[in-house]
């Protein structure tokens, strides 16, 4: 075995031994299926696939998954078991130990920043989930007309003390977790949530069935109908399903350096790629078919699950019931995608700070709480504030739109284009090929896949989500 392609070992065995790995591979595909699904899935991929035309959007966003998703969560996790360490030190350790460009930790440094700063907003999201479980549950929904729904969600967004309240509560239910560790916090967690998580899911997809109108959505969702598929609906999709995988984010680095040597890459990645797909497609078969027997729109956008669904649920019987199971299932998916946010951020505090587990998650969950504040502020008393409206693209942002904007639009993307390329021109192929441990046609086929197909597909939603917005 070359120099290049030994494994980096000294100071990463012990940081690895210090720091902890996942008991099994059971434990890393719920971690890392408990950080990709989230509000992307039982959220997002609704309203854009209602959006976008249902079935031919899907099939899209199928191969994406298979053509950039799997590639790039590979070349992730792989990195981060490489390098043993956070995201910006397994970068700098694998550049240091290959003789590489000492420039490339800036790569795991994007990650860190983007779900750093995605965090500070998607906790305010959660707590309207939050908010929500409440309002369904006390029967505040019930039998409320679609004016009264929607004033329900407006006075929400109108009440930053409020807004503050489930913020914070749900920024402390983050912390909790992350505070304890990898196998006391991270996998305990998961391994209660992510089957509770299922089973709410099931459950609701169950009573879906009983609306009359689940043929017409599973129809809507599996038979394609291209004539409804555009250019825009194609990147929408390819999009998507590299964002849903929390690729960029520098998550699969962060829980690849806790996955030990003797569980397959691949195999893990996966699984972790088709329970999310699973999630998604579930969310649908949940969510369309009482779309339907309500006569609603399935292209309602954003305003889908907090304006939509909720009347759906005023309407039906036990809606109240299932109204509640559904708004804990979103909290759920939250939960573990937030958990797996602030991670990345705590593991580099431990190894550059010199930190404890508990300080360092206390110190970077308040400046993320801290944050979330100037999101909550925007979506009221600063509304009219656009910090950058000077610009033309970003006329009329809030800072809760333009910290959506960058992350989405800038940091994820670029941040998947550099490891794309990092993996399929710079890292050591032989290392590579030590890591994933594949068959030769299928090590070549990952190889070309992330070295021209992903980079090229990635690219193009970059540059579209630039000249688009």
């Amino acid at each position: 075995m070359s120099e290049s392609s030994a494994p980096i070992s000294g100071a990463m065995k012990g940081s690895n031994a210090k720091r902890g790995l996942w008991s099994s591979r059971l434990a890393f595909i719920l971690a890392a299926t408990g950080s990709a699904v989230g509000l992307g899935n039982v959220w997002k991929f609704p309203y854009i696939t209602g959006e976008n035309g249902g079935g031919a959007f899907v099939l899209v966003y199928l191969l994406c998954i298979a053509a950039i998703g799997l590639p790039i969560m590979m070349a992730e996790v792989l990195i981060g078991r490489r390098g043993g360490r956070s995201p910006v030190n397994s970068l700098r350790e694998i550049a240091r130990h290959d003789k590489l460009n000492p420039a490339w930790p800036i790569v795991g440094a994007i990650g860190v920043i983007a779900g750093f700063l995605i965090l500070s907003f998607y906790s305010v999201i959660g707590g309207w989930a939050a908010s929500y479980v409440v309002k369904a549950g006390s029967g505040q929904l019930a039998g409320q007309s679609a004016d009264a729904i929607g004033a329900i969600f407006s006075d929400l967004l109108a009440d930053p003390a409020t807004l503050l309240m489930w913020h914070t509560l749900f920024m402390a239910l983050v912390m909790l977790v992350v505070a304890k560790g990898v196998r006391a916090g991270l996998e305990r967690a998961v391994s209660i949530l992510m089957p509770a998580l299922f089973l709410l899911l099931l459950t609701v997809v169950g009573y879906a069935m009983t609306t009359g109108e689940f043929g017409r959505a599973v129809t809507f969702l599996f038979q394609p109908d291209f004539s409804k598929l555009t250019t825009s609906g194609i990147l929408v999709a390819l999009g998507h399903a590299f964002f849903t995988l929390s690729l960029g984010m520098a998550v699969m680095m962060a829980y690849g350096s806790y996955l030990p040597k003797n569980i397959s890459i691949a195999k893990t990645s996966i699984a972790v790629c088709v329970i999310d797909t699973g999630v998604a497609l579930l969310a649908g078969l949940a969510i369309f078919p009482i779309v339907f027997a309500n006569g609603l729109e399935p292209g309602a956008g954003p305003g889908l699950i907090f304006q939509t669904l909720p009347l759906a649920f005023a309407q039906m019987p036990m809606g109240s019931l299932f109204g509640t199971l559904f708004f804990v299932l979103l909290i759920f998916a939250a939960w573990t995608s937030g958990i797996s946010l602030l991670e990345p951020i705590v593991e580099w505090l431990e190894e550059q700070k010199g930190m404890n587990r508990t300080t360092s998650t206390l110190g970077a969950g308040f400046v993320c709480w801290a944050l979330g504040i100037t999101s909550i502020l925007s979506l009221n008393l600063w509304s009219d504030f656009a910090p950058l409206g000077a610009i033309s693209m970003l006329e009329g942002k809030t800072i809760f739109d333009l910290l959506d904007f960058f992350t989405a639009n800038i940091l994820l993307p670029l941040g998947g284009l550099l490891i794309a390329v990092f993996a399929g021109w710079v890292m050591s192929r032989q290392a590579m090929e030590d890591e994933l441990a594949l068959s030769k046609p299928m090590f070549r086929l990952w190889y070309i896949t992330v070295r021209y197909i992903t980079p090229v597909a990635v690219g193009a939603v970059f540059i579209y989500n630039l000249i688009g917005s």
